[in-house]
């Protein structure tokens, strides 16, 4: 793949994204946490479509998942080879059909459907030498492990690791407790690129060192030489002592090297076996399982912990990137979220493509790389660029108005007002800017965002948003151009002066979409502006372990 689709985001479906940008065989790994969050209502995504959605995450995708023509156009891509025209295994069709006879055409199947053509997408993506990890929770895991089993070949199949997310869960009161979620690892072939990880040297480890000959050489613990299964070609006597059952672990000639440099443990005691010393000083630790209960999430205080919902440990991206991909790799994320598989993908020195459906997703996304590793201007394919483009966001019937939204509050640095829930009244309120002024008091610029038609009343209830808010200042931002009543209407608000810049700022002001895109203008506001989102920890490449970085 070359460069200049790496290193980027991408805004939009990641469906329509995989099969328009992403080449064949171009991405060595797959991570993907998709937007399924059982966490917090294991039951709603079984309702018919007679239920009511509750969720704020489910809300915000539930155009994606959810039972109408989308999901029963993608069934019949799936399942008809007309339709795919032969790019779907007659082994996923066969599935995806049995489990709509099976689950019917509610949201679990919708999930599914649309889960697996995109499965489907990122199977065809992946080197031949590639890997994926689809991050759920149990709630769901085993029907995808069944969808990916049918792609990629039961054969394929590496691991189901069991990360352990939070010690105690407060629904263990009718059922067991739900505290873990499952990472389903898949080889696309036979060869495949996987380095084992290491847990820290823990008390219960460093326990089994506790030997020490004193030499210089440190503690070590002796480990048997017996061969787990049968040797017959290394069945011999050394130095009297008579072969196990099954034969040696090593051969003759290095038996005899690991005597020479005093490796080996001869018993005192008739009967017993010859061991293998093995120091502490050379050991990288205990091998990672398929179990990670190493790995703690984040708590509320945490110095990581962006606010997201479903944000995910950094560490735990690392441990993925790190044992099944080299460095100059591509990692691609198409649900990235606020962009963690990202920020461990340029740590670790491995090129990247993010993917994700939500300005508000870009938006955090952009600032996190900036934050914690000084990536600016961050290119994001699929973002209007003019304003027929601004118009074909705000129109599109997939949540337009939002996207729209959320997309001209990042070109002014303003903070979303209600995160992801998109429902209910917004008290006249789409975003704020906060700054600071004189003795270090907070202020905040009030954003007003229209992607519809405008007029001047619209100016004068923003006025009164302000009146009522004790907001110094108000931003209007508007896709159609303002009128000039409008424009009379914002300058009869007069100023505000500022304190500690000792100058007058217009009170309402009015920028329009062609301003912002074709003239780059910016709004007129003090220069102490907070950041938008809550800064991310930055992150010193230079103090990074360079052994991990570069070697393969």
């Amino acid at each position: 793949m070359t460069d200049e689709l790496t290193n980027r985001l991408y805004y939009g479906d990641n469906l329509n994204i995989l099969r328009d940008y992403i080449p064949d065989g171009s991405v060595d790994l797959v991570y993907l946490d998709p937007p399924f969050n059982s966490n917090r209502d294991y039951n709603v995504i079984f309702k018919d479509e007679s239920g009511n959605k509750s969720d704020a995450q489910l809300v915000a995708f539930e155009d994606t998942w959810h039972w109408g023509p989308d999901a029963e156009r993608q069934y019949e891509y799936l399942t008809n080879t007309a339709s795919n025209g032969g790019r779907v295994p007659d082994s996923v069709s066969t599935i995806v059909d049995a489990l709509r006879h099976g689950i019917g055409t509610n949201q679990m199947m919708a999930y599914l459907t649309e889960m697996t053509v995109r499965l489907v997408e990122l199977h065809r993506v992946l080197r031949p030498t590639g890997s994926l990890y689809l991050h759920c929770d149990p709630t769901a895991s085993h029907y995808l492990k069944v969808a990916l089993d049918a792609i990629f070949g039961p054969e394929r199949f590496l691991s189901e690791i069991t990360w352990q997310r939070t010690a105690t869960k407060g629904d263990a009161v009718r059922k067991w407790g739900a505290v873990h979620d499952v990472l389903l690892f898949y080889a696309k072939g036979s060869t495949y690129s996987f380095r084992p990880q290491y847990l820290s040297q823990d008390a219960d480890y460093l326990s089994r060192y506790r030997l020490d000959d004193h030499d210089g050489r440190g503690p070590y613990r002796i480990a048997p030489l017996d061969s787990p299964n049968p040797r017959p070609n290394l069945t011999y006597e050394y130095k009297g002592f008579q072969p196990p059952a099954k034969g040696w672990r090593v051969s003759r000639d290095l038996m005899e090297q690991l005597d020479q440099e005093g490796r080996l443990a001869f018993p005192t005691k008739p009967g017993g076996r010859i061991g293998r010393k093995h120091y502490l000083l050379e050991q990288e630790g205990r091998k990672a399982t398929d179990v990670w209960t190493d790995i703690t999430p984040l708590q509320a205080a945490s110095a990581e912990k962006l606010g997201y919902p479903t944000q995910k440990p950094l560490v735990l991206l690392e441990r993925i990137l790190e044992a099944s991909s080299n460095p100059g790799d591509v990692v691609l994320d198409p649900f990235c979220g606020c962009g963690t598989a990202l920020v461990a993908a340029q740590k670790l020195g491995r090129r990247w493509i993010g993917i994700d459906v939500t300005y508000l997703s870009i938006a955090v996304m952009k600032a996190r790389l900036l934050d914690t590793l000084g990536l600016e201007n961050v290119e994001v394919v699929g973002q209007p660029t003019e304003v027929i483009g601004a118009k074909a966001l705000a129109e599109d019937p997939r949540d337009g108005r939002y996207q729209f939204q959320w997309w001209a509050l990042s070109l002014v640095g303003a903070q979303p007002v209600g995160g992801q829930k998109k429902k209910g009244a917004d008290a006249g309120i789409d975003g704020v800017i906060g700054f600071t002024d004189a003795g270090g008091k907070r202020e905040r610029v009030i954003v007003s965002v229209k992607s519809g038609g405008v007029n001047a009343s619209m100016i004068r209830d923003l006025k009164g948003t302000l009146e009522r808010e004790k907001a110094p200042l108000g931003l209007f931002i508007t896709l159609e151009e303002p009128s000039r009543p409008m424009r009379q209407e914002a300058a009869e608000a007069g100023f505000w002066h500022s304190e500690v810049w000792n100058r007058d700022y217009p009170r309402l002001q009015i920028l329009s979409i062609a301003d912002l895109l074709e003239l780059d203008k910016k709004p007129d506001l003090p220069a102490f502006v907070h950041e938008p989102f809550q800064r991310a920890q930055k992150i010193d490449l230079k103090r990074h372990d360079q052994k991990s970085l570069f070697d393969s």
